[in-house]
């Protein structure tokens, strides 16, 4: 199936006489005849359903139509896109270990990474990707677990070249991470270019109407667990009977570790009634990021002729300097633009506070437009060193083009701009 198919059929295919749309299970248990059933379902919970914190069947119709979307063997939803960060690094890192990121990713994930990881005893590398890549590579140790990246970052819109930095990190023995929110799978699959595992905050695009936060981490099924690296994955575990992963489940053991590991212990699992949003949003998915791209190339373009403007940044724009990478790895780019209103952060306020449409808001890949201050908001919490490394200036302003008549968003944009 293509992937306008996909979104609509993959992960839920009604039998005879059954509901055509997804049902919502709202149930947190589940009943068997025997207890002996239920002892060999917490043997190996791919048997069968026992508790809603590991899987519910509406969770799991999504996690199948996203991981289908995505490519890979199998997908885990989690309560929020932050969850997702979190226990994809958990997955393979614990204390004593490190991994290597790009700084150009999102503030909250560079909250996480930068302090609340240094605490668990987990320490992050942040690489220039300006360097060449025998620079990158000293950056890896004996300990290092993984590479992290996101394809088109959050708010600066660089574009990850995902080919080579998944070669540097298959080369350094450790999968490729790649946060994919702002492409989603239909603008862009990381698997096909090295990526090992995706992760997305689904509270964006996927949902699109801004109704509940919500993640997911993919698995693409390729990475080779057992290089020597990774002895959790390999090892028994014994808070599972002993089992290891890699033994018994192949290239499924990264995504189902994860689930009856990480998941057991954190409990960040979506509600089904969430999923089943999700999985609403997901079905329009093709057909909205289209006008987006159209919206947002419009507005790139109005803002790049306004003298008023220092600087835009969109990959789509032949003048951007990730147009290049964005023609090898994007089918769209998204909905996002950053630019720079000239006179600073008081200039940036001055303009939003002006605007009439556009929602002045803490989120973004909304069908509405919103827009938002990274500097004094979401980055709030970065030192101005991390901010230049992250390619926040205190003038940026992140504007997400919603759905509205781009007429009306022009106008919006043309009325703020004129009172700068």
């Amino acid at each position: 199936m293509k992937d306008e198919t996909k979104c609509l059929h993959a992960g839920y295919t009604p039998k005879n006489g059954e509901p055509r749309v997804l049902p919502i299970v709202q149930s947190t248990t589940y009943v068997y005849d025997s207890a002996a059933e239920v002892a060999a379902i917490f043997d190996d919970p791919t048997k069968g359903l026992c508790y809603s914190r590991f899987g519910n069947p509406t969770v799991m119709a999504v996690e199948e139509k996203i991981a289908a979307l995505e490519g890979g063997v199998g997908a885990m939803c989690t309560s929020s896109g932050q969850a997702a960060s979190l226990l994809c690094i958990l997955n393979i890192a614990q204390a004593g270990d490190s991994i290597v990121a790009l700084p150009e990713i999102y503030g909250g994930t560079i909250n996480l990474f930068s302090y609340t990881f240094k605490k668990m005893g987990i320490e992050v590398i942040y690489v220039d990707k300006t360097a060449s890549d025998e620079e990158i590579k000293k950056c890896f140790k004996e300990n290092t677990k993984a590479f992290f990246g996101e394809t088109i970052a959050n708010p600066a819109l660089t574009v990850l070249d995902i080919e080579r930095f998944a070669n540097i990190a298959h080369e350094m023995g450790v999968p490729m991470i790649v946060d994919n929110t702002f492409a989603t799978p239909i603008h862009c699959k990381p698997f096909e270019f090295g990526a090992d595992i995706v992760i997305h905050s689904t509270s964006k695009y996927m949902d699109g109407h801004a109704l509940q936060v919500g993640g997911v981490i993919v698995d693409s099924g390729k990475f080779d667990w057992t290089n020597g690296k990774f002895p959790e994955l390999t090892e028994p575990d014994e808070s599972y009977h002993g089992i290891s992963y890699t033994k018994q489940y192949g290239k499924m053991a990264y995504i189902i570790k994860a689930r009856m590991q990480l998941m057991r212990d954190f409990g960040v699992y979506p509600a089904a009634h969430s999923a089943f949003l999700l999985n609403l949003g997901l079905e329009t998915l093709p057909v909205r990021m289209k006008q987006y791209c159209e919206n947002a190339m419009a507005v790139a373009k109005f803002l790049e002729a306004s003298d008023k403007v220092e600087s835009v940044s969109y990959p789509g724009l032949p003048s951007d300097p990730n147009y290049a990478l964005a023609q090898k790895y994007l089918k769209g780019c998204s909905g996002v633009v950053s630019f720079v209103i000239k006179g600073g952060r008081s200039a940036a306020a001055k303009f939003m506070d002006q605007l009439k449409l556009a929602s002045n808001e803490v989120h973004v890949a909304d069908i509405r437009t919103c827009v938002l201050h990274p500097a004094s908001e979401t980055h709030r919490q970065l030192t101005d060193e991390q901010l230049v490394a992250c390619g926040i200036d205190g003038g940026m302003v992140r504007f997400s083009v919603g759905l509205e008549s781009i007429d009306d968003i022009l106008e919006d944009l043309g009325n703020a701009l004129a009172a700068v």
